[in-house]
């Protein structure tokens, strides 16, 4: 098995890694944690990764013998453009996504596994229940009250650039090996992010090449490298990613599996702030700044603030959505906003 690189990962600080022995204990690990941790072997014992171990092949038998009979979404680079998946020159992105069978992607990587311009292939984000019989029983962490969305990750050598996820994520490699390169939520600014709309998957992603940086183009990449950690996991390893946080992640070898959990700690019928962001740029970016000034001030006041000045001259009963949320209000306040954007 060839070594991975280190390029200039192997001068940034690494992400400690913690004991668990119990479900209980990673439970607790969990609720108290604000920083990436690594768990050694925490899922060692999958059924999956024992296949995996064996060699690719028979994990991707595993794998189809557990399959269900419908079309998966596969992305597919283009032959010898590496294993990066990102935008081209024009800004379109560089890979293709189709609909296939399972066993039809494994053939097509059986076909070019080991030839140098093999293009990338990359099932991402399927989701475990929906895609698979009894996969996620046999192959899952037990993570008490959360309620997860659980999917699985199958491709090969892969590149994805830096980004970040709303919910909280626990990454456990299956398959292979996996480096995670991960940064603060605060380092947005140092990762050149792209545009908004028109993204890879969906999050906005950094335009900085971590194999080949230019920081001539980029300069204040080197700033996000100080506060940068590097995870390079094993089959079997586990990786707890907190909400927000950046993470650039490479899939090191001919054929990777990755399985991991989706958690929010807040209700799930809260909106999702990356629409909020996408309307406030729609509605409030390109005012006249003292308008700009105003609305930054009633954002304070009524959402990052949000003091008992706000309602405490309104009847309790007369507060509505100006109270503390619950699922009824905030079906009011979707309702409302839907109303106004069909405008």
């Amino acid at each position: 098995m060839a070594e991975a690189d280190p390029g200039i990962f192997g001068g940034l600080a690494r992400v400690p890694e913690v004991a668990v022995r119990t479900a209980e204990e990673l439970d607790a690990r969990l609720r108290g944690a604000d920083r990436p941790f690594i768990v050694r072997n925490l899922v060692a014992d999958w059924p999956l990764v024992a296949a995996g171990r064996q060699s690719a092949r028979d994990a991707r038998d595993y794998l189809l013998r557990r399959r269900r009979d419908r079309p998966f979404v596969v992305s597919v680079g283009q032959p010898g453009s590496g294993a990066r998946l990102f935008y081209d020159d024009a800004m379109a992105m560089n890979f293709r996504t189709l609909n296939a069978k399972l066993q039809d992607v494994f053939a097509q990587i059986d076909a070019t596994e080991g030839k140098p311009d093999a293009p990338a292939i990359y099932l991402a984000s399927i989701d475990m229940h929906e895609f698979f019989n009894g996969l996620h029983e046999a192959n899952h962490v037990d993570l008490g009250d959360r309620s997860c969305l659980a999917s699985i990750w199958i491709g090969t050598r892969t590149r994805i650039a830096a980004h970040n996820d709303t919910p909280n994520n626990l990454a456990c490699v299956a398959v292979g090996r996996r480096r995670f390169t991960l940064f603060p939520r605060e380092q947005f600014r140092n990762l050149y992010l792209g545009p908004v709309d028109n993204t890879p998957a969906g999050r906005a992603v950094s335009m900085v090449d971590f194999h080949a940086p230019d920081f001539a183009a980029h300069p204040r990449f080197a700033e996000a490298l100080r506060h940068a950690q590097v995870a390079d996991l094993e089959a079997g390893d586990a990786l707890y990613i907190p909400a927000m946080w950046w993470h650039h992640v490479e899939g090191l070898d001919p054929f990777n599996v990755l399985v991991n959990y989706w958690w929010r700690d807040s209700p799930r019928w809260l909106g999702q702030p990356q629409d909020a962001l996408n309307h406030a740029m729609m509605a409030i970016r390109d005012l006249p700044e003292d308008q700009k000034r105003h609305w930054r001030d009633m954002f304070d006041y009524y959402v990052f603030e949000n003091g008992e000045e706000v309602v405490d001259h309104i009847p309790p009963e007369a507060r509505s959505v100006l109270a503390p949320l619950t699922s009824e209000s905030a079906g009011r306040i979707r309702a409302f906003l839907l109303r106004a954007l069909s405008r």
